[in-house]
């Protein structure tokens, strides 16, 4: 009796041992720098697959940094997989060099696109998958559809700018303390030249480090509206109205830029993709708050825009 009920619970899906049966859970290796979680829905014939790249920072594969512990994007794994779609989330380069206390201290933007082509390459190797989408959170937006146009079959934008970084980073700082506003512009008005400066009052310093300046300089080459214009391919945009760090109005400037888009605002989520019914500082507390569910409206929108 004991073997028949556990054949019976493997074939009705149930879990046992804190394991899904119905999903098939695999690490891989995509080259010495970049390592992910493979999730495939089970008795599935060559599955959607959605390939997850994470935002700004020392993000890991399931959208967590130090002090910044949620698993938003190992959520939005799990629930696209539930749904029957294959996800592959991959930890950014700069973690997996954290660990090893070996970080290079040359990194740029451009690294990080590199390595989202190199998993996209992988997996279209493989011949496994109907189809390839990408799903770039954030910073992970822009990297996103850069790596994607001419190898994908979709691109969600899930909380991406539509203005390049120095033209958002101006507006966050006008908005903290327009006292900075000149000071700013100057900065950036240099590294547009690609000449480094010295010259920034000491709150901007953690914008201007000298360390940093070469990563942003590479960076704000890149205007996200004229990326997204040449993108001939399915293109989904996303942004919650509580995302405390990316506005609406981002993800209308990409909408306006790409004409055959969708937009899809969703009220009330935030930008680790949760909905919040509180104030800012219940907004900003759940971003280390890995209890919290994500949207279900998110993952309906995504589902329903890959499946399609």
């Amino acid at each position: 009796m004991k073997y028949y009920i556990s054949f019976l619970l493997v074939c009705i899906g149930l879990n046992i041992n804190g394991q899904d049966l119905n999903v098939t859970n695999q690490e891989i290796a995509i080259n010495n720098l970049i390592d992910g979680t493979l999730l495939v829905p089970a008795n599935t014939a060559q599955p959607n697959l959605a390939i997850i790249i994470a935002g700004s920072g020392p993000t890991d594969r399931n959208g967590n940094q130090n002090f910044m512990q949620n698993n938003s994007l190992k959520k939005l794994a799990e629930s696209l997989t539930h749904k029957g779609i294959a996800t592959f989330r991959y930890d950014k380069r700069i973690v997996k060099q954290i660990r090893k206390n070996n970080v290079d201290p040359n990194i740029k933007f451009d690294d990080f696109v590199t390595d989202a082509i190199a998993v996209i390459d992988y997996f279209k190797d493989k011949n496994a998958y109907s189809k390839i989408y990408v799903i770039g959170h954030s910073q992970g937006s822009l990297v996103g559809m850069l790596a994607a146009k001419d190898r994908a079959n979709g691109f969600i934008s899930l909380a991406g700018a539509g203005q390049s970084i120095d033209q958002v980073i101006t507006e966050q700082i006008t908005a903290m303390d327009p006292s900075l506003i000149e000071a700013t512009k100057k900065a950036f008005a240099s590294l547009k030249k690609g000449k480094t400066t010295t010259d920034y009052p000491q709150p901007l310093a953690p914008v201007f480090r000298a360390d940093v300046q070469p990563f942003i300089m590479n960076w704000m080459q890149y205007h996200p509206q004229e990326i997204i214009k040449s993108l001939e391919i399915p293109v989904l945009i996303i942004n919650g109205t509580k995302d405390l760090q990316v506005s609406v109005n981002e993800a209308q400037l990409l909408k306006d830029a790409s004409a055959t888009s969708t937009i899809k605002i969703i009220e009330n989520m935030n930008h680790v993709l949760f909905i919040i019914e509180g104030d800012q500082l219940v907004n900003s507390k759940s971003y280390n708050e890995s209890s919290r569910k994500i949207s279900e409206e998110l993952i309906t929108s995504i589902s329903s825009f890959i499946l399609k």
